[in-house]
Order: structure tokens, then sequence, then C-alpha cells
């Protein structure tokens, strides 16, 4: 299920004034693009402290644009690392960051090769340089700290430039040997291919392509390092992080308000029936609306789990999304579209079995092949509306039954009992469906249990 400590921080408070409720307190890979030594600064607009109802939304995406987006990240994904961003070179901006770069290589190439040498920018390249590699260092590792200070001092390094004697070629072949030993190993084969340039420009260039890398092998690390920690205080984080907001909007979390009443509703609902199959949901547990039945009052877990089961049939059109949630609307959804698979793959099978009979479905392979069938042809519901899909799902599966039952040396399925297979598949495609509400009811119940 859903991680809800961080919801629930926001809204016990809620839970808890409802009538009915009680309160129940229950590395190391990809790098970044080749660095440059000048990063302009931006700054953005402030928000006012208030706002209208139509400046409700832009404040929250800007909400969920800041670090806490990121404390969230690390703390709910074990698998978070940072990557490098690959721009496609005939992209606009790919191209507009090939040429800037090439510009300024362009520029380093005629400083150094006019008469005397112009050392200005190679000094600031040497400076950053010195500047990534300490970055590099672990605490302990005083011993190369003293060495690259000494090795890189950037006052003697000035008067070397003044005097026209500064070798950029000798430095670079030292911050070679400082990368060799700094990096990790999956970076030994970039740093043994620099050694071979011997064009100082392309040199400096490919040096900081590779010490981009290293930054992002070192933050990764950190991460990784820092992960239980960084998990264990991100609750606390995101929750200082939207007082401050609340602080200045008292209605911020209008949304998250109205999702939570609507699962204390749900709750108080009796679960729905299916009037065509009255026997087909005995052997399925209760739903968790029916825990209204029972005399004890709801508790706030009780509605955050119903709360956390309506998003995952959540609308995607509805944008009164939670606002605690907004950070996490991108994975809710892709655990949305899974369920929804796994629900229409769950129907298709009991809908096959029930032609197929006891023979044909219990051979694992004949099961195991029709899952894989059944689960390659879904992948149309990315690009196709659902009821068209299941019209080639339909297809497919009756020639695999039938394909099947005659390797097996079985009777053929009649003509009227293909026609009926196939209707039957195609109206999975409904979420009113019979079979297909069966199969959501018993998977929301097993999902509220995790």
């Amino acid at each position: 299920m859903v991680q809800q400590n961080t919801c629930l921080a926001y809204s016990t408070d809620f839970i808890s004034k409802m009538p009915g409720v009680e309160e129940d307190v229950p590395l190391k890979e990809p790098g970044v693009a080749e660095s440059r030594p000048c990063k302009p600064e931006t700054s953005g607009p402030t928000q006012e402290d208030k706002s209208s109802p139509e400046d409700h939304p832009s404040c929250v995406i800007d909400t969920v644009n800041d670090a806490s987006k990121l404390s969230s990240e690390i703390g709910m994904n074990h698998d978070f690392h940072v990557e490098e961003k690959v721009l496609p070179p005939s992209s606009l901006e790919g191209r507009v960051k090939e040429t800037i770069h090439n510009a300024f290589w362009d520029h380093l190439k005629e400083q150094l090769l006019a008469a005397p040498p112009d050392f200005s920018c190679a000094l600031e390249l040497l400076k950053e340089i010195k500047e990534i590699l300490l970055s590099l260092l672990l605490p302990r590792q005083n011993r190369l700290r003293s060495e690259i200070e000494e090795a890189l001092d950037m006052d003697l390094l000035k008067k070397e430039a003044e005097h026209g004697t500064l070798n950029v070629p000798h430095l670079s072949k030292y911050i070679l040997n400082m990368m060799t030993l700094l990096c990790a190993p999956v970076r030994d084969e970039a740093v043994q291919k620099l050694e071979n340039i011997t064009d100082p420009v392309r040199l400096l260039r490919g040096i900081f392509q590779v010490l981009g890398l290293m930054k992002m092998d070192m933050v990764n690390y950190t991460i990784q390092s820092l992960q239980p920690q960084l998990q264990e205080h991100s609750i606390q984080y995101e929750r200082a992080k939207f007082q401050e907001l609340l602080n200045k909007q008292p209605r911020l979390l209008d949304h998250t308000t109205k999702w939570l009443a609507q699962a204390a509703a749900d709750l108080s609902m009796p679960p729905p029936s299916c009037p065509d199959t009255p026997n087909s949901s005995s052997g399925v547990s209760s739903s968790p609306s029916e825990a209204a039945i029972s005399p004890e009052p709801l508790s706030p877990a009780m509605v955050l789990s119903q709360g956390f089961l309506n998003l995952l049939l959540w609308d995607p059109e509805d944008e009164e999304f939670p606002e605690t949630l907004l950070m996490d609307r991108a994975w809710l959804q892709e655990l949305e579209a899974q369920l929804n698979q796994l629900t229409i793959l769950a129907s298709v099978l009991l809908v096959a079995s029930s032609f197929s009979g006891s023979v044909l479905f219990g051979s694992p392979q004949f099961v195991d092949k029709l899952k894989r069938t059944t689960k390659a042809l879904m992948e149309e519901f990315n690009s196709r509306p659902e009821e068209e899909a299941m019209v080639t799902v339909s297809e497919r599966v009756s020639q695999e039954i039938h394909q099947s039952l005659k390797n097996m040396g079985l009777a053929a399925l009649s003509s009227d009992n293909t026609a009926s297979l196939i209707g039957q598949l195609q109206n999975v495609a409904k979420k009113e469906n019979c079979v297909r509400s069966v199969i959501a009811q018993a998977l929301e119940t097993e999902v509220e249990s995790l």
C-alpha cells in the first residue's frame, strides 16, 4: 500500500473531528553533461501571502517543485539516483548547448595560442577543477586534500601565468592522476582515454566531462549512505514545509479535506452488488466499505485506507487531487494503471477458464502462455481505448483456447460458445462488468490488507 505517514500527519486532526470518527493512532551510475565554468543564477517571483481560488493550483505546483519533492522521492524510492540528462542532438536545447560549449572552448584555444598566451580562462577552469576534486574527497582524506591544495595553489598559478610559465599540460596530467585515485571503477576507462589526448583544450574539455560524471557518482553515493536518515526525517521535514505554507494560506488543503470527507462517506455506504451474478462474489472478502456495518466508529486509519483506494480509481481529468499527495501523483497514477491491467488480466483468465474446462486450465504451460499473450496485447491500452484493444484481446484468447484444445485432443468450442466467449471478454472492457467488478473488489480488499 502507498506510504501513508505523511498524509496521516496532515489529516488526523480533520478526521478526528468527523462525526462517528474516533482518534486511533495507529551507486553509482550516470552523471551530468559537461560542466561549465560559469553558472548563471536565476530567481523567481515570490508568492503573495493571500491568493484567490484561481491562484490555488499554481501555488501548489510551485510548492511541490521545491526541496520537499526531492526529500519525498529519496525517502520513498530506495533506487533513487541522479542520472545524466542526455539531450538529443537534434533538439533546440541540445543545439544551443553544443553551440555555447563550442564557442567557449574555441575562445579558450584562441587564448592559449595567442602570443603571449592568455591564461585567464585557463585559471578559472583550474580553480573550478580544484574545487571539484576537493568536493570528491572524504573527510578523512586530509593528506590528499593538502596535496591538491599545494599542487593547485591558485596564487602560485596566477604568478606563473603572469610570467607566461604556466604549464597547462603538466597540470592536466596531475589532475588525471588524481582523478584515477578518486574515481569509481566504472570511470577508470573514461579517465584512461583522456590520457591519450594531447591537445590541451580537448583534454580540459574531456576532464570536465568525466568530472561531471564523478560528481554524480559522489552524489549518488552520498544519497545511498544517508538514505536511512533521510527516510527517518523526511516526514517531519515535509510536515514543517507544509505548515509554513498553511500559515500563509489556511485553505491550502481544501482538496485534501474533500478527499478525506469522500472517503469517510464511502465507508458509510453499503457495498455495491452485482444483480446478474448473485453468487459470484460469495467467496470474495468484504470490501473496506463494509466496515460501516460494524458498530465500531471509523478510525483515521480506516478513512485513510479508503482514501488511498479511491486514489487508485482516480479520474485523471479531476484536478482536485489531494495537495498532500501531489508529489506522488505520477507514482499513484502508475499504480492505478497497473491495478487496472491486473484487474482486466484476472477477469480475462476467469472468463476463459469458464469456457476452457478444468483440463485445459489445469495445464500451467497453457495458463502461463495465456497470461503472457494477454499482457502483451494489453500494452495497446496506452495508445487505444480499452474497448478497441479488448476486441484484439478477445479474438486472440479465443484462438489460443481453440488451438490448445485441438492440440490436447479435446473437443473444440462450438460456434455459439466461441461467440459467447468473445462477447464476454469484450464486455470486460466495461468498468460496470460484473466479472470485472468482482475481481476489482477482491483486489481492492487485498491491496488494503498490505
